[in-house]
């Protein structure tokens, strides 16, 4: 009577429970990035308040609504492209807020901008 040794699958240990704290990690960034997209719409809504668009085409009540739209469209494409840097201040504090470490910590946007010029910043 022999006996077979059934294939076992095996984790990582540090792995284990953390299924709960990466939900977490990605609700925290999907506020901290819709909050970014408001700010972003809101810093922009005065910029096209001044605009004239009398015409044949243009103006009345749907304009003011389709703009409105347009803004928070305009503010989330922003944020989806890098942003500003509000969502990774916000993500940062509210990972520190429920006790949770954040594996990579963002970059000042002066070390992203020297970075992206290749030059070394030091701390």
């Amino acid at each position: 009577m022999g006996f077979t040794v059934a294939p076992v699958e095996t984790k990582p240990l540090a792995s284990l429970g953390t299924t709960l704290q990466n939900q977490q990690r990605e609700a925290a960034k999907k506020a901290s990035q819709d909050f970014e997209s408001v700010f972003v719409s809101q810093m922009l809504e005065p910029m096209f308040q001044g605009l004239k668009t009398d015409g044949m085409f243009g103006g009345g009540n749907g304009e003011a609504v389709f703009r409105s739209l347009m803004i928070q469209e305009v503010g989330k494409e922003i944020t989806k492209s890098g942003g500003v840097g509000i969502s990774d201040a916000v993500y940062g504090e509210m990972l520190r807020m429920q006790g949770l470490r954040n594996d990579k910590p963002a970059a000042s946007p002066v070390q992203a901008a020297a970075a992206s010029m290749g030059l070394e910043t030091h701390e």
